[in-house]
């Protein structure tokens, strides 16, 4: 019953507060992420790249680099996985599956201060391998570029290792954990986790192998007492539920979205969520040994 009136509360409040036409598009944004060039990584260009060992494929990510980068000095990481593609809702919310629409970054970071990289799953078909616009492509592939990217970017560009958080929408929310706790040895990356609408386990039957509660559960032991931010338009309480019935004890913040929208262009805005992400955001940062 309290799990009901719980849930019942949160729509309500949403519904009271925000009608059902408001969205985030009532507030005008105030950063606009960069387009992608062609260039070589520079402060405060988004630019493509390819990792070595992947060049003969059409498989890339992008790299931005902040407005305040120096070379030989040290940066946090943010890691970004995008939603499915292609999506489209009758709000006009899309999402084409393609690192570039990646926002999360970017909001958290308004460029300056973190190194962002919008990286791909990988997916390979008729002897093509390439980036995949939907679900994980191929899983031991996609977690391999991931982990090669990585250190690249923090061999290469100063990324700090010891800092480094991933943040997902929706399908990239879900991969935080299918991908990023996929085994021992990719978990061990991350000092953080930013998952925005969707969670690992919450919904079954997902069209891939693994998307089982009990995969999902192996899985989460990974996370170990590393924190996660945890959003979703209207309501958390599915994922709240979810994770108090593993009795795992995991230093989770959970935020319930004042819109129903299904994106991650919220954090464009100048919003009181996407200041309690990067007041988060901060606190994992400062936390790290």
């Amino acid at each position: 019953m309290k799990k009901l009136t719980h849930i019942l509360i949160q729509a309500l409040v949403c519904s009271v507060a925000f009608g059902q036409t408001t969205d985030w598009r009532s507030r005008p944004p105030d950063l606009v992420v960069p387009a992608v060039t062609q260039e070589s990584p520079s402060a405060g260009q988004r630019v493509s790249q390819t990792t070595a060992g992947w060049e003969s494929t059409q498989v890339h990510h992008l790299l931005h680099l902040p407005a305040d980068w120096k070379s030989g000095q040290k940066y946090p990481v943010l890691i970004e996985y995008a939603g499915n593609g292609p999506y489209s809702d009758a709000r006009g919310d899309t999402c084409d599956g393609s690192v570039e629409s990646c926002a999360l970054g970017y909001g958290i970071s308004a460029g300056k201060g973190f190194i962002w990289a919008s990286l791909p799953f990988i997916e390979m078909k008729n002897d093509l391998t390439s980036n995949a616009p939907k679900w994980w492509g191929d899983v031991a592939e996609s977690k391999r570029y991931t982990m090669a990217t990585v250190r690249d970017i923090c061999a290469r560009f100063g990324g700090d290792s010891q800092q480094v958080i991933l943040c997902g929408f929706s399908r990239g929310s879900i991969g935080c954990n299918f991908i990023g706790l996929h085994d021992d040895e990719i978990a061990k990356l991350w000092c953080g986790f930013v998952c925005h609408s969707h969670y690992d386990g919450v919904r079954t039957g997902w069209p891939y192998e693994g998307a089982d509660k009990a995969s999902a559960l192996v899985r989460l032991k990974r996370l170990g007492n590393r924190p996660q931010w945890i959003s979703q338009e209207a309501s958390t309480a599915a994922t709240e539920t979810w994770l108090k019935s593993t009795e795992i004890k995991g230093d989770w913040t959970f935020v319930a979205m004042p819109f129903p929208n299904h994106s991650s262009a919220w954090v464009l805005r100048d919003l009181p969520e996407r200041q309690k992400l990067r007041d988060w955001v901060a606190r994992v940062i400062k936390a790290v040994p």
